[in-house]
């Protein structure tokens, strides 16, 4: 069968589109757009006219390249900005009006497993792990071992809430640094008393560009988790989390959609790090969108 999984982010909408037989993943193209659904109405959950029309304009462009691949099943997946809205079913009618696309609406569990069946295509969790995928609304957490899930959560600590619910200096200054802290302890509901897992599973977006700062070089093309030197990547975090906008805005290993929000994302995997004592990194190109590919319901 040959699929398109639409991942409709607060931030950013990907696109994914593969033969998929036998539980094996062949992509055939993949892109993202930063459409920013969530700025300027997620704190008062709603999409704003202007963001509505910035994601219907990206889905129409998606849709034709569905038609250009042949593609015979799309799925799109609405995830924390679109569930949240309080305006959301008129932006899902207008998106069907002009694409003929059906986006299902998912909660935050749901995402979660997605994220999950996604990492495991390529990954065994053979030691206890803690899966971490940072969204614009949301970041979910999912702690594993060899026999598959052993807790997941999904909190509205995603860097586009943050970004619009604190004013921050350039570059961010303790303050800023304490408020994210804080914030982020605030709202945890003590998921992390919960587990024991020392090894960070970062599903792909900004570990990815994680990643590419500490190797200087673009993440590896396929399905493969990368290891990645744990003193190295605390070293990049730090870096990141001081650095102004104008240097993220000359570094080419920052992609444009991450520039404004990624030492937020930073910030958000160093407390990670420090809450469940890690002492090892993994990085996975996959998340939802693999695991809603692979999905045969």
């Amino acid at each position: 069968m040959r699929k398109a999984v639409i991942d409709l982010g607060t931030n950013t909408f990907n696109l994914a589109i593969a033969e998929v037989e036998n539980g094996t993943l062949n992509l055939l193209h993949s892109e993202k757009e930063g459409v920013a659904i969530g700025i300027g109405g997620i704190i008062d959950k709603l999409l704003s006219e202007e963001a509505m029309q910035r994601a219907i304009n990206c889905l129409i462009r998606f849709k034709s390249r569905c038609l250009d691949f042949e593609v015979t099943q799309i799925d799109a997946i609405g995830t924390s900005a679109i569930r949240d809205a309080n305006n959301k079913n008129q932006f899902l009618k207008a998106v069907k009006d002009a694409t003929q696309i059906e986006i299902d609406v998912i909660n935050g569990i749901q995402e979660a497993n997605l994220i999950y069946q996604g990492i495991a295509y390529t990954y065994s969790f053979e030691s206890p792990s803690l899966i971490m995928d940072i969204g614009g609304g949301s970041t979910e957490f999912i702690a594993t071992n060899s026999n598959g899930i052993k807790d997941l959560i999904s909190l509205n600590i995603g860097v586009s809430r943050i970004f619009q619910l604190f004013s921050f200096s350039d570059p961010l200054s303790e303050v800023d640094i304490l408020n994210v802290e804080n914030y982020l302890e605030a709202h945890e509901h003590d998921f992390f008393n919960r587990i024991n897992c020392q090894t960070l599973v970062g599903a792909s977006g900004s570990f990815e560009t994680f990643y590419e700062l500490v190797n200087k070089r673009t993440y590896p093309l396929g399905y493969q988790t990368q290891e990645i030197d744990f003193d190295e990547f605390k070293n990049i975090l730090d870096w990141v989390i001081s650095t102004s906008q104008a240097e993220r805005d000359s570094n080419d290993f920052i992609i444009p959609i991450r520039k404004k929000m990624v030492p937020i994302a930073a910030i958000k995997t160093r407390w990670v790090l420090k809450k469940i004592n890690a002492n090892r990194i993994v990085i996975s190109p996959c998340s939802l969108k693999e695991g809603a590919l692979l999905r045969t319901d």
